[in-house]
Order: structure tokens, then sequence, then C-alpha cells
């Protein structure tokens, strides 16, 4: 089942956390909401797709300290950061941590819910790459080590006459490992295959798996 997006809102102002999560909830979309960092980070469930708009001075972790967490626990939830304290050296440290904009309290609505609304779709896509890429890594983990050797050799851009020579095998035994690989990758072509696999980024040719 899929899990509907959640606005995750942290802000140690009462009255601030119950005007973002009005607001979000008039957009149609769920809203959460946390007094604090650290209780976000001991109840949030990675799994839970959306966004989080946190304000950046409060009591105990500040929402840059949050940001820390999230890269440090690989937490890739858009972050929204807002402030009553915005200038240029605070919007550029947000950004480095990965914040997708710094809005100034009080935050216009119109800013909040384009923000908020990119956010969201930021995250679907980000899932949607993720999944992706998972579903790349696990056909690749199929592939026997005389495969890999092949699939290395067909990213190199060789043909299977050379790959044969370079391996000391049978031209035949070259095509069927290709045939293999195109199969159990679920790909057409070798263009297809340098795609796929160009998602992935770096890959592990070793293993321990039998021809």
């Amino acid at each position: 089942m899929e899990i509907e997006p959640t606005v995750f809102i942290v802000d140690d102002d009462p009255a601030a956390r119950q005007s973002v999560s009005a607001l979000t909830e008039s957009m149609g979309l769920l809203a959460e909401t946390f007094a604090s960092a650290e209780t976000f980070l001991e109840t949030y469930n990675p799994d839970r797709p959306g966004c989080l708009v946190t304000d950046y001075r409060m009591v105990g972790m500040s929402g840059l300290e949050l940001q820390e967490a999230l890269v440090c626990n690989k937490i890739t939830l858009p972050v929204i950061v807002i402030t009553a304290y915005a200038d240029v050296p605070l919007a550029v440290d947000a950004m480095k941590r990965g914040a997708i904009t710094l809005l100034e309290k009080p935050c216009h609505e119109n800013e909040l819910v384009s923000n908020i609304r990119r956010a969201v779709e930021m995250d679907v896509c980000n899932r949607q790459e993720h999944a992706h890429v998972q579903q790349i890594q696990e056909r690749l983990a199929t592939l026997s080590n005389g495969e890999l050797v092949v699939t290395k050799l067909l990213l190199a851009g060789k043909m299977n006459k050379n790959i044969a020579r370079e391996l000391d095998l049978g031209l035949r035994t070259v095509e069927l490992r290709r045939h293999q690989i195109m199969k159990k990758m679920e790909v057409d072509s070798v263009a297809q295959l340098v795609k796929a696999l160009l998602a992935v980024g770096d890959i592990d040719w070793t293993g321990d798996k039998t021809d």
C-alpha cells in the first residue's frame, strides 16, 4: 500500500506549529508536529515520505543541527528551514546542509505552500530514483563472476570477439554470457545496460560466486 506523504513540522513555538499544520492540511496533505528536533528524530521512520519544515532557532537541537543529523542517518527527506533571523550566511549554511530553501518568519502563505509542494514532489522523485537504483543493484547481484567480467568489458565498449580474445574464451561462451547478462539485467541492448549501470554509480566487480 502506498504511504501518503506527510509534512513533518518541527518548531518549539506552539503557535507556529499550529499555523503551518493548518496550512498544510488546507492543501490536502497530512501534517505531524513536533516540539523539538530530538523528538522528531526519535520517532521518524525513513520509509515515510513527505518533507520537513523546521525552525532554525529552537530549544535544544537547532534546525541546522537537525539537518546534520538527517545527513548522518542517511535520511533524504527534503527540508524547508524557517527563521525569524534570516541572513545570507545562514541561508548559505542551510543550503549547504541540503535545505531546499530558507524562508523568513512570518512566512507568506503562498511561498510556503509552493515550497511544500515542491519538497513533496522532490521526495517522490528521490524515492522513485532510489527504488530504481536498488532494483538495478538487485539484478546486478544475480550475475555470476564470469558474467560480471564480461559486463565490465561491454561497458568499456569492447566487442564480443575482443572480449573472447582478452579472456581466452570461445566466442560462443562470450555470446552466451552476454545473453544471460541482458536477460538478468532486463535490458535489450548494451546502450540500455550502460544507462542502467551509470545510475548505480560505483560497482563492485569482484565476488565469490561461481560462473
